[in-house]
């Protein structure tokens, strides 16, 4: 059993940066924590969420805007025994486990291919990074 402990972000491909943060924004009430050229950091609550531009002129046909993927708060202590859970499960893993925006992280899928992720960070964590 791998010991999460809580929801940490989600990251949603949206086509339109502009229109997706003016919603989050404006009509969510969530706050602006960072802007890229191609994503943005909104902080609500406890939670934190990275809209992701991929517009569809821009990218293969098969993405479309939804969801990228679901991440969930693991402990560093318990992050290399986590990753080796995955390991034996043979869990096909999509990306590290590395050492990225101020935490480790490991991608993987869950059977539907859904995309999850394993991070060790927090979003203060990531800004000190990001900016």
């Amino acid at each position: 059993m791998i010991p999460a402990i809580g929801f940490n972000h989600i990251t949603l491909k949206v086509n339109h940066l502009e229109s997706s943060l003016a919603f989050y924004v404006d009509v969510l009430g969530m706050k602006l924590v960072h802007r890229g050229a191609t994503d943005v950091y909104l902080e609500w609550g406890d939670a934190w969420i990275c809209l992701l531009e991929r517009p569809h002129d821009k990218v293969d046909r098969t993405e479309s805007s939804g969801m990228d993927h679901l991440a969930f708060s693991i402990a560093e202590s318990d992050f290399s025994e986590a990753v080796q859970t995955l390991q034996r499960a043979n869990i096909p893993i999509v990306r590290g486990p590395i050492s990225r925006g101020g935490g480790w992280s490991i991608n993987f899928l869950d059977p539907d291919g859904t995309e999850l992720e394993l991070f060790t960070g927090t979003l203060a964590d990531r800004m000190k990074v990001w900016k």
